[in-house]
């Protein structure tokens, strides 16, 4: 399985400006517009938010991993972003979360959606891999960091 199966560039932010969860959560979204315009952007960030409301996906070392399923999608879309100045994402080390990896599956993709998150959440416990994700120049580099795992 490689992350670069599931992602595209322009789905790499290497800049985040949001400093709060929701506002993050939105600018995630926002980007999808251009590359999945039938995907009901409303109903995708409501996804978000109401999983958040079960817990936070922030799991510490700054690193988020919201994600939700969506009728309708037909594939696993992920989203990656970065902020140089973190996000109040009520982490569980109440540390702000600068790495973000948002996955947005099919609901009936149950298997392929756990495999994915248990992949990101392995891929970032690596702090070498974190270190090299926060110190990547734009969004090429940071893409071609992600291309190859």
């Amino acid at each position: 399985m490689l992350i670069a199966d599931y992602l595209h560039k322009n789905l790499v932010l290497p800049d985040l400006a949001a400093v709060a969860k929701s506002e993050a959560l939105t600018e995630l979204v926002e980007p999808l517009k251009s590359e999945f315009p039938d995907l009901d952007l409303t109903n995708a960030l409501q996804v978000l938010l109401e999983r958040e409301q079960l817990g936070t996906t922030g799991i510490g070392d700054g690193v988020a991993i919201p994600h939700g399923k969506l009728v309708g999608l037909d594939r696993i879309i992920l989203v990656v972003g970065r902020s140089r100045r973190g996000v109040r994402f009520e982490s569980l080390d109440g540390k702000t979360c600068t790495i973000f990896f948002l996955v947005l599956a099919p609901e009936q993709a149950a298997g392929m959606h756990l495999r994915i998150l248990a992949h990101i959440s392995k891929l970032l416990k690596d702090e070498g891999f974190r270190r090299s994700f926060l110190e990547a120049e734009g969004r090429d580099e940071l893409y071609t960091l992600l291309k190859t795992l």
